[in-house]
């Protein structure tokens, strides 16, 4: 297993479009966490280049993360949408894509990593079956039980376990309209469901942003912390200016589908607030609004750009992710001993 490879219980969440660079999974890793580079939006030949940078520059553990493909979602759902985008923005083409899929595995495949983790959904038996083969550790991103259980019976090896709190997509099987009827699980609460229900390693994700944060995950049974925002600040992130330094403000953040057609918590800003009923289709939409983030990161506008942001942004800082993977692994040791001097106090 490679957690028990790992020194500092700290994952690197893989943040697509931008945030994820080689130059961060290096640094995480070289301080003694699991780098991971994130190969969403990225094709295989892109994913390959930027694999190379990562073993150039370490030979520590890392990962890389991939998107699992849905299926195309009718013109009709998103339609209106994107007419009334199109009154106000300058819009891409509404498509849908396997984001290389097929190509990005069989690379995976001919040029094996220590650990591949996957969001959006749990690649079939046959697949993970070949990572196998390969040498390869396959991770999976689950939201509930059901998701947990049908990820193990595939032959995941580890459960990331994302918690309501966490920023950027929900990493879930499916999203539709019927799951906004159910609160998505906190990471506290999903994490003592999972442990209860699979018997593989779970690596807890959302909202985790201090050593406090991470001691209280292990203290429930995870055996790794995951953070993402946490890094967003780092010099070595690929976060765009506008970003950096809206998560210094007390920002309060929104589970959203107005940039992508999948909903993701960002920072609220006037286009999350403008669009609340934006209809349930991932990829096209994504796509489909592309320019228009492309526009705004441009033009340093905070006000129309998706923004990912967990809902403890306002604790993150900005230094080398080295010291920040050194300063969580102290705050989180003194946490532990402070925890477990408090419960002998009391016995």
């Amino acid at each position: 297993m490679i957690l028990d490879d790992v020194r500092v219980p700290i994952v690197l969440s893989p943040m697509a479009g931008g945030p994820s660079t080689p130059e961060l999974a290096v640094a995480v890793s070289e301080a003694g966490g699991l780098g991971f580079l994130a190969a969403g939006y990225l094709d295989a030949t892109e994913m390959s280049r930027r694999i190379a940078r990562i073993r150039s520059a370490t030979a520590a553990p890392f990962g890389v993360n991939l998107f699992v493909p849905g299926a195309p979602t009718p013109p009709d759902r998103y339609a209106r949408y994107l007419g009334e985008l199109g009154r106000e923005f300058s819009l891409g083409s509404a498509r849908f894509a396997t984001d290389d899929w097929d190509a990005k595995l069989n690379a995976l495949v001919e040029t094996p990593i220590p650990v591949a983790s996957f969001a959006f959904g749990c690649p079939v038996a046959a697949d993970i079956a070949r990572l196998h083969a390969a040498g390869t550790e396959v991770w999976v991103t689950v939201t509930s039980v059901a998701e947990a259980r049908l990820a193990a019976e595939s032959g995941a090896d580890v459960l990331i376990a994302q918690g309501a709190e966490a920023g950027g997509h929900r990493a879930g099987f499916t999203d539709s309209p019927a799951d906004d009827g159910c609160d998505p699980l906190t990471t506290l609460a999903l994490l003592q469901l999972l442990t209860a229900a699979v018997s593989r390693p779970i690596v807890a994700a959302g909202g985790i942003a201090t050593g406090a944060g991470i001691a209280a995950v292990l203290a429930a049974g995870a055996a790794a912390a995951q953070l993402g925002t946490a890094f967003l600040r780092c010099p070595e992130a690929g976060t765009v200016a506008a970003h950096r330094e809206a998560l210094a403000l007390d920002t309060p953040t929104m589970l959203t589908r107005a940039f992508t057609g999948r909903r993701a918590r960002g920072l609220r800003n006037r286009f999350i607030l403008d669009h609340p009923d934006a209809p349930s289709a991932y990829p096209e939409i994504h796509y489909a609004t592309g320019p228009l983030r492309q526009a705004a990161r441009t033009a340093g506008d905070a006000e129309n750009i998706n923004m990912w942001s967990g809902q403890a942004h306002s604790l993150i800082t900005g230094e080398p992710a080295a010291e920040l993977v050194g300063r969580l692994a102290r705050e989180t040791k003194d946490a532990l001993e402070a925890a477990l001097s408090r419960k002998f106090q009391s016995c």
